[in-house]
């Protein structure tokens, strides 16, 4: 019977570990961030860096959502980086999922896309197809994206000031006041939140 009882000990010694490791981890250390995500400066970020505009919530700086416009002829969004997730080529993305197009640089699907976005943002912009930042025709990689280019954003101006109402000296002074420069001084490239923009242009249409 020496084994059973070696057995008895070692299945014993086991459910001890397995509910200390359960209270642990299913417990212990859920509550510990918990308590960490509601310290200042925290809290915000934790849940989601929400913006809520007259009490209702309209978005976050974390996550790129292109806005459509009922008439696109008087389209009056700044517009993000396209979607690989999305139907049409530069419709809106899922928000509440993720994913790029994995395809290759030389994929003639992908060199398609490129040409056809390129078109439709030339057309949609009033402007010649070169003038149409790279930034603008690639997804990212999450193709939740919530920056674009500085060039991508003056791209935008004209149309979204006509649209707007607004003179294009306003909308260029909105992006002109948000873009970020590289992290350090040397990592990434300038870019500017396409939300921010949006909520700007919103504030001087909406007084």
């Amino acid at each position: 019977m020496k084994w059973f009882s070696a057995a008895l000990r070692q299945a014993g010694a086991g459910l001890r570990l397995l509910l200390v490791l359960t209270v642990l981890t299913g417990v212990v250390y859920p509550l510990a961030v918990w308590g960490v995500s509601r310290l200042p400066g925290l809290h915000e970020a934790a849940e989601g860096s929400i913006v809520s505009v007259d009490g209702r919530a309209v978005g976050s700086p974390e996550i790129g959502v292109d806005l459509t416009a009922s008439d696109p002829a008087r389209d009056p969004w700044f517009h993000t980086r396209p979607s690989a997730l999305a139907a049409d080529p530069l419709g809106p993305g899922d928000p509440s999922i993720s994913g790029g197009s994995n395809l290759a640089a030389d994929n003639p699907k992908l060199a398609g896309l490129v040409r056809e976005r390129k078109a439709a943002i030339a057309a949609r912009e009033g402007v010649s197809p070169d003038r149409v930042p790279a930034d603008a025709v690639t997804a990212s990689a999450s193709g939740l994206d919530p920056d674009i280019s500085p060039a991508y954003a003056y791209l935008q101006v004209p149309r979204v000031a006509r649209v707007n109402g607004l003179t294009e000296q306003q909308v260029r002074r909105i992006v002109d006041e948000r873009v970020r420069g590289r992290a350090l001084g040397v990592l990434g490239e300038p870019a500017v939140g396409v939300l921010e923009l949006n909520l700007a242009v919103h504030r001087l249409t909406h007084p």
